[in-house]
């Protein structure tokens, strides 16, 4: 976690579920290029917002829209997810089988990882693009077999089913497993069993090779400005991240997955009832607001997405965006704000206030989120700033009591007190995330 993301969506003046509203929170990123890309809103299949931003394709200035074509990144799990329970409705897939059923010449330090710890992030089974050789193979195609190869004979981070940590190799394997038990390849069953049931005619599996229609390029910022992302080999990421769809694609799944036509009902159950924290089957199940949110994001060169959908309100959220960079989950966290009946502030839209610098003097301290991330807060010179591990202080600016904001950078910070009203820690707002830390 880093200073740098997004906004907490807090108090605002505006109404709830109003689209005007939800366009001006999404041009608030746009208008400063931190943001790119299509965002579609919908409540009960009603479309209140169907909108691009910014440019598919900056050389030949051609702007994003709502068949604009986006590549997945991790939303893409969830596809892989629903992929196994279909074929485990079938009787073709156990879910608590040992991964060596589906997986030739599995070691035997898997012989406890089953392919429910894979869909559960619980496998224990290291993540293959955290591999100090992974950016150099990244661009070069392989199978999924050879990606395989690349971390099975690693040692387990801990015992199956103990713990969660996120590893993409959980997804790869589970791209074996689709192809073991159903007999084609992922691109195919996907196709197949997934998109052309729903109609999504505008979804497949990505490669480089295709010519695509509106296939929106990839972009990053770099100390230089924006500039063309870097390539990836589209045979690399398989089911873990290798998908590309539309927005108007993706309300299709999300009606068709929450509205039965894909899942049995206790299927459905299964893929979206939380495991250990909150993730689930390839998917995020959280409560916010009173509200059931299941949601994935998404990161890959060039492309960052969001995709949710409030169980409560039924509304659907899909933010794919073409410029790397925290956006999208801003920009998702808010407007699931606003679907929810909440409202929202921009930076713009905040107030500083003046604080007395003896009151100031009370926030100072180090304030540790984890053993290798802290704020260290300062107050000088009637000023108050906050220095994360590793960067560049940054002033803090009053908007209430205990509450503050930064200008250099979308996020805000809260501070809490004990009993004896004595600050005890604070938190960290950004990019729709809250990081705690206590105060050393």
């Amino acid at each position: 976690m880093a200073l740098g993301l997004a906004a907490l969506a807090v108090a605002a003046p505006a109404m709830a579920q109003d689209p005007a509203r939800m366009d001006q929170v999404v041009r608030a990123s746009a208008e400063k290029d931190e943001f790119a890309g299509s965002v579609l809103v919908a409540r009960d299949g009603e479309i209140l917002l169907d909108q691009g931003y910014g440019l598919a394709n900056r050389e030949w200035n051609i702007p994003n829209a709502g068949d604009t074509k986006f590549r997945l990144g991790s939303v893409t799990k969830q596809f892989t997810a629903v992929g196994v329970m279909l074929l485990a409705e079938r009787g073709l897939v156990d879910i608590d089988a040992p991964v060596k059923t589906y997986v030739p010449n599995a070691p035997s330090s898997w012989d406890a990882v089953t392919v429910r710890t894979l869909l559960t992030q619980t496998s224990g089974i290291p993540d293959l693009t955290r591999l100090p050789d992974f950016g150099s193979l990244n661009t070069l195609p392989t199978t999924v077999q050879a990606l395989i190869s690349r971390f099975r004979d690693l040692p387990l981070a801990f015992t199956p089913g103990e713990k969660y940590v996120y590893s993409n190799s959980n997804y790869i394997l589970l791209t074996a497993v689709i192809e073991k038990a159903s007999g084609q390849t992922y691109a195919e069953f996907v196709q197949t069993n997934l998109l052309a049931p729903l109609g999504m005619a505008d979804s497949g599996y990505d490669t480089h090779a295709e010519i695509l229609p509106r296939r929106a390029s990839g972009y990053t910022p770099s100390d230089e400005g924006i500039v063309n992302a870097d390539y990836a080999d589209m045979t690399v990421p398989q089911g873990a991240g290798a998908l590309y769809s539309t927005t108007r694609d993706l309300l299709k799944w999300e009606q068709g997955l929450f509205g039965g036509k894909v899942l049995k009902p206790e299927s459905l159950t299964q893929l979206t009832t939380p495991y250990r924290g909150d993730y689930a089957m390839g998917l995020i199940a959280t409560t916010a607001g009173g509200h059931h949110i299941i949601s994935h994001n998404g990161a890959i060169q060039g492309f960052n997405t969001y995709l949710g959908y409030d169980a409560d309100a039924r509304m659907t959220v899909v933010v794919l965006g073409n410029l790397n960079g925290s956006a999208p989950d801003k920009i998702g966290a808010d407007l699931m704000t606003l679907a929810r009946g909440g409202t929202v502030r921009l930076a713009s839209e905040r107030q500083e206030i003046q604080v007395p610098a003896e009151t100031l003097a009370t926030y100072a301290g180090v304030y540790e989120a984890s053993p290798r991330f802290a704020l260290t807060v300062v107050a000088a010179d009637g000023k108050l700033t906050a220095q994360a591990t590793g960067q560049q202080p940054l002033e803090l600016f009053a908007e209430g009591p205990d509450a503050f904001f930064l200008k250099a950078v979308d996020a805000q910070i809260t501070f809490s007190r004990n009993a004896a009203g004595e600050i005890e820690s604070l938190v960290l707002h950004q990019g729709g995330n809250a990081l705690p830390a206590r105060k050393k």
